[in-house]
């Protein structure tokens, strides 16, 4: 008779649902019993279900219909008001009543020059926050004229070799005004220098730059594979940010621990969830060893979540990840700040549910994920582009995903009202299955003694693998439907223009770079080199150096060979 839920929680302490007596709970249940047994079933002998079973985008089987007896809600203790513990109705009280999300689209290709018109067109189309894709060189700490650069500069993002390029990539941009997102992780710290040297040299106060690095080396040796170091090293560097932050540059978010590439490496909803906060705990936890204040560091710490094709999913993740996060700071690390509990986070639509069959499908696909992002109350968005799939975005492209989010924010309605879905029976009951489920994975990982040592055990590795390898059968199968894929299919997709970076760029960048290096002071480039090399041998913070070797023109590989020098390689251990 369809799906029906296995595992129900129908009493709170006080053996009430909702409200509902003894006698009431009884009274559902029975009726439940009378419904299934007489009108579903005669309707089944009718018409059969379409299906044999009725699941989640991760495999979650759903319950045919949710009533109270599905939902455990504790009012005070589950869900609160807006802005109060827990937050699983928002960070803020007034939600966006008060403020918008911060649309930020991500943009970067070819030169720095070429990003610095895109951003420009952005902000002038109404976009509030910029987002910085870097080139997959700069993403693995390499020059534009490294042999190992060849072919990928400016590729899939934009090539930073040097300050001159940050120079060169936000010239007439207000980095005071403007808060930027910058999305590295293994040469995160380096980036993070330049960026910090660029303002320095502009004369602002570290104090008044915004933004956030992704900084997420956790994620890298889970999912994306862009590492620099191995895992311990890793950590010391992400540690060192976050203390030099936290006096230095306090409105600078230092870590956006991602689930979003756990996500599109095909992890399910749980998955992602309880990897992003187990990585989450481990940030804390090694800050901490520094002897720092949990509420000194921890308002700075930011998330950045998948926003994947099951609607509702989507929507109870970010509610469960917001619970869960308040009570892990509080009763794990006893922070006090309210501002400590807030698990602020950014969104993007899900790249791997982009199909290159029938593009246009994606316009409706990245809607109905943002409209999912905005339901569940993300601080920050990004919608993919129609064309992702075969290019970086063209302008048109990416203005069509940029008034995805205007039409939702300005025409829609769903702004007017904080979080409008709390009370629904279906959920809250999935917001609290996909915190019971996260929470025994979570569990496990301590039981391996924390994140970094599952993943030097290659944990998390095996379980995304596992669940991408299921969810491909189930595809192949045609148990799992994607529009234009494997169902309703046309002989000839739709032709759409794209963006083509020339291959030109990679001279270009290796020319700049050339005068860069021409007319810097070499004796003083190998003593700043020197410095860092020395502070990475012993434990002094590495940021200071770092951002001095940026105003001498060092290169971004010249550091990060330093790092390579001194804290060696790494290879996945995980087996498949």
């Amino acid at each position: 008779m369809g799906n029906e839920q296995k595992e129900t929680i129908t009493e709170s302490a006080e053996g009430e649902v909702l409200g509902l007596d003894a006698a009431g709970v009884e009274a559902l249940r029975e009726q439940l019993a009378a419904w299934r047994n007489g009108p579903v079933a005669a309707t089944i002998d009718r018409i059969p279900l379409r299906k044999e079973r009725f699941t989640t985008w991760s495999d979650v089987d759903l319950p045919d219909v949710a009533t109270p007896l599905d939902a455990p809600i504790d009012y005070a203790h589950d869900l609160g008001m807006p802005g109060m513990f827990p937050f699983t109705r928002g960070v803020q009280p007034t939600m966006y009543r008060g403020r918008l999300w911060t649309m930020r689209m991500f943009a970067g290709f070819g030169t720095p020059e070429q990003t610095n018109q895109r951003f420009k067109f952005l902000l002038s189309q109404g976009q509030t926050g910029l987002s910085t894709a870097f080139d997959f060189p700069t993403l693995m700490g390499y020059d534009s004229d490294s042999p190992r650069a060849l072919g990928e500069v400016g590729m899939c993002g934009v090539a930073v070799d040097s300050l001159r390029d940050m120079e060169v990539l936000f010239d007439g941009i207000p980095l005071d005004r403007v808060t930027t997102s910058m999305t590295i992780n293994g040469p995160a710290i380096v980036l993070l220098a330049f960026y910090i040297a660029l303002a320095d040299k502009r004369g602002i106060a570290r104090s008044k730059i915004g933004g956030t690095v992704q900084n997420d080396c956790l994620k890298e040796f889970i999912a994306q594979h862009a590492w620099l170091v191995p895992p311990r090293p890793a950590m010391r560097m992400v540690a060192d940010s976050i203390e030099f932050c936290a006096s230095e540059v306090p409105r600078w978010n230092t870590v956006s621990i991602s689930g979003y590439h756990i996500r599109e490496a095909g992890a399910t909803a749980a998955q992602e969830l309880a990897f992003t906060l187990a990585d989450g705990l481990a940030y804390v936890r090694h800050a901490l060893e520094r002897g720092m204040d949990v509420d000194a560091f921890s308002p700075r710490l930011s998330f950045f979540f998948d926003v994947h094709n099951d609607f509702f999913e989507e929507i109870a993740k970010f509610r469960a990840a917001r619970r869960m996060w308040a009570r892990f700071m509080r009763d794990r690390f006893g922070a006090k700040s309210r501002a400590s509990l807030k698990l602020r986070t950014h969104a993007q639509t899900a790249g791997v549910a982009l199909t290159a069959q029938q593009p246009y499908n994606n316009v409706v696909r990245v809607a109905l994920q943002a409209l999912a992002a905005v339901l569940g109350g993300t601080q920050s968005l990004h919608t993919n582009s129609l064309d992702e799939t075969y290019a970086l975005p063209t302008e048109e492209a990416a203005t069509i995903a940029l008034r995805t989010q205007q039409i939702i924010a300005e025409e829609s309605g769903v702004t007017g009202t904080i979080d409008p879905l709390a009370g629904s029976y279906f959920v809250e009951w999935l917001t609290h299955k996909l915190e019971k489920d996260a929470m025994a994975i979570i569990e496990h990982i301590d039981s391996l003694g924390g994140m970094v040592e599952a993943v030097e055990k290659g944990y998390p590795q095996r379980e995304i693998a596992a669940s991408a390898y299921r969810f491909q059968r189930q595809l192949e199968a045609g148990e799992r439907v994607m529009v234009g894929v494997n169902k309703y299919t046309q002989h000839e997709d739709a032709k759409i223009p794209l963006l083509r970076i020339d291959e030109s760029v990679q001279r270009a960048q290796c020319d700049a770079l050339a005068r860069v290096k021409a007319s810097r002071d070499e004796s003083q480039v190998k003593q700043c080199l020197e410095e860092i090399r020395t502070a990475a041998q012993g434990t002094k913070n590495l940021m200071p150096s770092i951002i001095e070797a940026a105003k001498a023109y060092c290169t971004e590989q010249e550091i990060c060979d330093v790092f390579r020098a001194v804290f060696g390689s790494y290879s996945d251990p995980a087996e498949f």
